[in-house]
């Protein structure tokens, strides 16, 4: 039974969003401001890289950077290069193609022998990825695959014999629930494709597929030996149920599977197996994405599936691993909205911290990670601060050496950043407060609360892309505070899982108290507070405007106000069960008791309203039904629909719409009339 009295049919949604796809076009746009230009282009003219891998001899790294305009062109197009640690030579760029045209190549991995590197092009396939192998120093690249459908991932085995990789056949869009959704249309089926674990002869070219028909594969990693692989995977959509994935075992050459261990009661990702063949490690726990994995690392015998939590007590939050030896693991991930990278030892049950900072630190978007060479010393990463944009980066674990200057002629429009404490009922809560690029103490300031999305997320030091609309703020003397309350990464597994069935109260605790604290270390004034936030933070953000009315200007992207509803609109509903402990049809009650609109008769904030036509995470009905009730009581709004997104705009031009948008929107009511 839904709490709210509106009603939107399928066919009505579908009118909806053909009447309101202009929308994001159609609206006047503010007037020129320098400062917000200045503060766009930092945000959209830097060059992203999405990978960065040393080979296994130390001996050279690679990276995947992008090569398109993210100011004017929406494409995927990215390239490869190598560079030869030992020389001063430019790197070596490598391609399927003539090494000049712009492609869509990544998802590189090194052979064993560090002689050969594979990678994903489209170069010769327009919009079909296939597998290319080249030589580490020299060489064309040689097509391995011919195949129609969606690849990602490949993977050498040890003994170099094989390449594994995720292949999606006659998949029409990339795997995830983050990008744009195909439209249903005619009778819809819940019957799926399914990803699975294919394995390529590099020499013959030969294609097997060794995963069953009827499972969707997440992950894998290689035995030792080279003939067996485990997975992460689950039967049924795969966007939807990676959140109940199971782990098991895949012979390479009966394609014979065992299950290792079954609905295992959290969500579990980035398993690897041991040097020594008998255990896999993973990382377990309460999770929010697919793309963002945090939580424990779990230790799981192969001959007997006993699963045993290696870190129940760490205050963080581990996102990526691998073997340093047989007796311990090196990992990364989030510490008080920092990166850290630690060493587990097994036989001491010890963690012993290798480096920390205040910076992301990543080889793969979202994921704290770093890519690590045989000798377990050297290292590839990418690092990217609030003043530092992206680059490569190479060597000793906290001893990087920088390799690539790409964003060398990028500069900060935004003041300087600043990690804050406070105490609530949940401990210590961490954020981050950005100062306005013009900072005066004698002045009282603007401040705007970014929610980050999740909730099983957390704000680590970063360079805005085009998409962190709220890092245009502080280009216009807004402070913005960046919390990390319960539910979130970084403070140990208790602390993310702390908001379960408790969605929109401990946490909303949390961002207040964070709040007074920011209003307590820097000038603020109280009358001109804003909140805004995406996903997560979206539905937060719906949330704070229906408990208090201390904000005077909230912008909600891709929101869910009615979780009762949602439940039976967004493509991952399987997420939700981890979270509220039932499903909505077995439990209504928690659903209804943390959603916005039970409580919209509360509302008085002006709120804008951004969400994509196509988003399957949190589908723009949600969106609407909050603009129709707010519109409905009185209050204050506006509803922007961006045609042909996801969760993630694809669009740069609607990335800038919404940017503008949102300035615009906070300067119309927090800004004092001059």
């Amino acid at each position: 039974m839904r709490p709210s009295s509106t009603a939107i049919s399928v066919v009505g949604v579908s009118l909806l969003l053909t009447f309101l796809a202009p929308v994001a076009t159609a609206l006047p746009q503010p007037q020129e401001k320098p400062s917000l230009d200045k503060a766009i282009q930092a945000m959209f003219a830097v060059h992203a890289f999405q990978q960065a891998s040393i080979s296994p001899d130390g001996k050279h790294v690679a990276w995947v950077e992008s090569l398109s305009d993210p100011r004017k062109s929406e494409s995927a197009n990215s390239a490869i290069f190598i560079a030869d640690l030992g020389t001063t030579t430019s790197p070596r760029r490598v391609s399927a193609g003539d090494g000049k045209t712009p492609y869509e190549e990544h998802d590189l991995a090194w052979s064993p022998d560090s002689k050969r590197v594979s990678f994903l092009s489209d170069a010769r396939s327009h919009a079909q990825l296939q597998l290319f192998i080249t030589g580490a120093t020299a060489g064309p690249a040689r097509q391995i695959t011919h195949l129609r459908g969606f690849l990602s991932g490949p993977g050498w085995s040890p003994d170099g014999k094989s390449i594994a990789v995720l292949f999606t056949e006659n998949a029409t869009r990339a795997a995830g629930p983050l990008v744009a959704e195909t439209p249903d249309e005619g009778v819809v089926s819940e019957d799926s494709v399914e990803q699975r674990l294919t394995l390529i002869d590099p020499i013959t070219a030969r294609v097997r597929q060794v995963s069953p028909s009827d499972l969707y594969v997440y992950e894998f990693d290689w035995a030792p030996d080279s003939k067996r692989l485990v997975v992460t995977a689950a039967h049924g959509n795969g966007d939807n149920n990676w959140y109940i994935a199971s782990l098991f075992t895949i012979d390479a050459n009966s394609s014979a599977m065992k299950a290792l261990v079954e609905k295992p009661g959290m969500q579990i990702g980035a398993p690897r197996w041991s040097p020594d063949g008998t255990r896999i490690a993973l990382i377990g726990g309460v999770m929010s994405d697919e793309a963002i994995v945090g939580g424990d690392i779990y230790s799981i015998s192969i001959e007997s599936g006993e699963i045993n939590n290696l870190t129940s007590d760490m205050e963080a939050s581990a996102s990526w691993l691998t073997w340093s030896d047989a007796g311990s693991i090196t990992f990364s991930g989030i510490a008080d909205g920092r990166t850290a990278v630690a060493k587990l030892d097994l036989a001491a049950n010890k963690i012993n911290t290798l480096w920390t900072g205040e910076e992301r630190v990543a080889d793969i978007p979202y994921n704290s990670s770093l890519s690590l060479a045989k000798d377990g010393r050297s290292s590839a990463v990418v690092r990217q601060s609030f003043t530092q944009p992206p680059e490569v980066w190479v060597g000793p674990v906290g001893e990087w050496k920088q390799i690539t200057h790409q964003n060398g002629g990028l500069h900060q429009a935004w003041g300087k950043s600043e990690t804050l404490h406070w105490t609530t009922d949940a401990g210590i809560v961490q954020g981050w407060l950005t100062y306005p690029g013009d900072f005066d103490p004698t002045k009282k300031y603007p401040l705007v609360v970014r929610v980050h999305g999740g909730p099983s997320w957390a704000t680590v030091p970063y360079w805005p892309v085009r998409t962190d609309f709220s890092m245009a703020l502080p280009s216009q003397g807004y402070f913005l505070f960046q919390p990390n309350p319960r539910g979130s990464y970084g403070k140990g597994e208790k602390f993310t899982a702390a908001n379960v069935k408790d969605w929109g109260y401990g946490d909303f605790r949390d961002v207040m108290a964070g709040v007074d604290a920011v209003m307590k270390t820097v000038p603020i004034d109280p009358q001109r507070l804003g909140i805004t936030g995406w996903s997560y933070g979206g539905y937060m953000t719906m949330w704070a405007v229906t408990q208090t009315t201390r904000f005077h200007a909230a912008v909600a992207g891709a929101g869910i106000a009615n979780l009762q509803s949602y439940y039976g609109q967004n493509k991952v509903d399987q997420s939700m069960i981890p979270f509220m402990g039932a499903s909505v049809y077995d439990d209504p009650e928690v659903y209804f008791k943390s959603s916005p609109i039970t409580f919209i008769k509360h509302a008085r904030t002006p709120t804008l309203i951004a969400v994509g036509d196509s988003d399957g995470e949190c589908p723009a009905p949600q969106s609407y039904e909050f603009w129709h009730a707010l519109r409905t009581l009185g209050v204050s709004t506006r509803l922007v629909i961006y045609s042909h997104e996801g969760h993630h705009f694809a669009n740069p031009a609607h990335s800038r719409d919404l940017i503008e948008r949102a300035v615009a929107w906070f300067d119309q009511y927090l800004q004092p009339v001059t």
